[in-house]
């Protein structure tokens, strides 16, 4: 077990730091755009391949940052169910999800994905569009994406067998509030406020 907490924690890094550059990712990509729209309101003019290039780093932000998310229990979950149970149930339920769904999508994905990489990459396939970008790096993405999430959902696998054998800490555990638990804390406080707003103004009328 000693060797296998190693693994993830190195899995771990791993996903951290693709994570880290895939918010990079999410600036070009918004720089690009900005500097794209100035262009073509000023000078009337644009570019194919600005586009595409938004395109593909939008792609790689979530094919990228998939295992990350993964990783900061990030993605989306049924808590409405999983919350009824208990710690060792949620971790079971996790058990049976990474194994009998996530990993099987993993495969299929990343092998159906590879294919149209291999052709892309052998014929130098360019986009229809003028000006657009060579397209295998982008169908790279797709097996790549799903490997980096296979190789997280191994991590997340030891995590869950670790906890339920006594060997390491609840990785579903909620250290303190929720993004959706502010979020809504958030609106109810500004509704209050709001509340209040009007009852003063009610009273100034007065």
């Amino acid at each position: 077990m000693k060797f296998l907490l190693t693994l993830s924690r190195l899995i771990d890094a791993i996903s951290q730091l693709i994570g880290k550059l895939a918010m990079w990712l999410i600036l070009a990509a918004t720089l690009i755009s900005a500097g794209n729209a100035i262009v073509r309101k000023i000078f009337n003019t644009s570019s194919n391949g600005l586009l595409e290039i938004q395109w593909y780093l939008f792609a790689a932000v979530f094919m990228l940052g998939a295992g990350y998310a993964f990783m900061r229990n990030a993605h989306v979950r049924i808590d409405f169910i999983s919350s009824k149970f208990s710690a060792r149930g949620r971790n079971w339920v996790d058990i049976f999800g990474i194994l009998v769904f996530l990993f099987p999508l993993c495969y299929m994905m990343a092998t159906l994905g590879w294919p149209l990489f291999e052709r892309a990459w052998t014929t130098g396939e360019m986009s229809s569009n003028s000006g657009g970008l060579i397209r295998w790096p982008v169908f790279f993405l797709i097996p790549l994406g799903f490997t980096l999430l296979s190789m997280q959902g191994v991590s997340e696998l030891i995590k869950r067998i670790a906890f339920l054998t006594g060997n390491g800490p609840d990785a579903l555990a909620h250290e303190g509030p929720s993004d959706e638990e502010l979020l809504a804390q958030q609106l109810l406080e500004e509704e209050e406020q709001e509340r209040l707003k009007q009852e003063q103004q009610l009273k100034g009328v007065q």
